[in-house]
């Protein structure tokens, strides 16, 4: 009878542990995720709206659409027009080179061995420079032509008929900084060629590895304008390749900055680096090793920060479905576009977290059947003698 109680005692433990697996297994570690009950804490905290958006290919096509609309509501390049009459104007310390026919001594002053930007004449500080015969007159903001005129003009009292060639020796006046991921950060000097970002970039370096084209910011005037030039290399969006100013800044962004998260059932969860600022559903997946088959459950959820509908404000969370219990699903993975700061969770099955909660329970029940056990095989020793 003595023996019969541990036995008794683990049958009853066991069948504790068995009533709370048929509970639920509300006991389950790890993060759980079903869809009446986000839906339900959602219309508790007044959103009565929410809903969780099923992944089919109508929601595809949606994105599509989208995308089709925001490409077309892009700012187009407020300068663009300058690009068709394209003049460089003279800025303080560019260098001019002034050739006056017949006259050596006023073109090359410091001998006719040296290159044209040390036989040139520098702009102040203040927009003017000085010639002889002419003295101090202002040249910033003019083109080559217009200070040509002018300095034929002004030199006519003391050379006969003059025969002038003005050019820029050296363009110092007007540059454009550009930083960040590319292989070579510098300033970039504007010249009589237009300098639009593209060209920038290139003398710049490219890109590294690093870099993400879809987020290059220009900073003009304190404002800052995000340019996607991938859209520009692959599609030929010229709204994205925009003019550039004296003074503007140009910054391309870090692929570290756009990342996704997966998390759930997958051979490797962590996070995953968004290349050129794209990244699908199924690439997430793919680069996380694929799904873990044993303990997975067909659904995959992604979670995404919803777009605020006013400057400041936070946005709807929104959370989109996948059901991949047939392997054409995957098709949809292939063209679900994933962005910055996305979360990808993996649902667990039913018989994973039960089995989760038994690897919890058993040490538990083994710890008590052998200190019972050593308990009364201790007491059953003495009754003995």
């Amino acid at each position: 009878m003595i023996r019969s109680r541990p036995r008794a005692l683990a049958a009853t433990l066991a069948l504790a542990a068995f009533s709370t697996l048929a509970s639920g297994c509300s006991l389950a570690p790890g993060i759980h995720l079903k869809d009446a009950e986000v839906t339900e804490r959602a219309h508790e905290q007044g959103d009565q709206e929410f809903q969780i958006q099923q992944v089919t290919p109508f929601l595809i096509q949606k994105f599509a659409k989208t995308h089709a609309a925001e490409v077309a509501a892009r700012q187009s390049d407020p300068n663009v027009a300058q690009l068709k009459a394209y003049e460089y104007r003279i800025a303080p310390l560019d260098v001019l080179s002034v050739v006056v026919w017949d006259h050596p001594e006023l073109t090359s002053p410091t001998g006719q061995f040296r290159s044209p930007e040390e036989n040139g004449q520098p702009v102040n500080a203040d927009g003017t420079m000085f010639y002889p015969f002419v003295g101090y007159f202002s040249v910033a903001g003019k083109t080559v032509m217009e200070v040509q005129q002018e300095l034929t003009r002004r030199m006519r009292h003391a050379i006969k008929d003059p025969q002038v060639s003005v050019r820029v020796a050296a363009f110092r006046g007007k540059r454009v900084e550009v930083t960040g991921e590319v292989k070579s950060p510098q300033t970039v000097f504007i010249n009589d060629i237009p300098l639009r970002v593209s060209d920038a970039l290139v003398k710049g370096g490219g890109f590294n590895q690093a870099s993400n084209p879809a987020e290059v910011t220009l900073i003009r005037s304190g404002k800052a304008t995000v340019l996607n030039l991938m859209s520009y290399y692959e599609e030929g969006d010229l709204k994205q390749n925009w003019l550039l100013l004296d003074g503007d800044s140009i910054h391309v962004g870090s692929m570290t900055l756009s990342q996704v998260f997966v998390f759930g059932e997958t051979t490797n969860m962590g996070t995953r680096p968004m290349f050129r600022g794209r990244l699908s559903l199924a690439q997430a997946l793919g680069d996380s090793g694929g799904f873990n088959y044993t303990t997975m459950r067909p659904s995959v959820y992604i979670l995404r920060e919803g777009t605020p509908a006013k400057a400041g404000t936070q946005g709807r969370p929104e959370i989109y479905k996948l059901d991949v219990e047939n392997a054409d699903a995957l098709i949809m993975a292939a063209q679900f576009p994933l962005k910055a700061k996305d979360v990808v969770f993996v649902a667990t099955n039913d018989l994973a977290r039960m089995n989760r909660v038994i690897s919890q329970i058993l040490p538990l029940v083994n710890t008590i059947w052998q200190t019972w056990s050593m308990v009364y095989t201790t007491r059953a020793q003495i009754g003995a003698f």
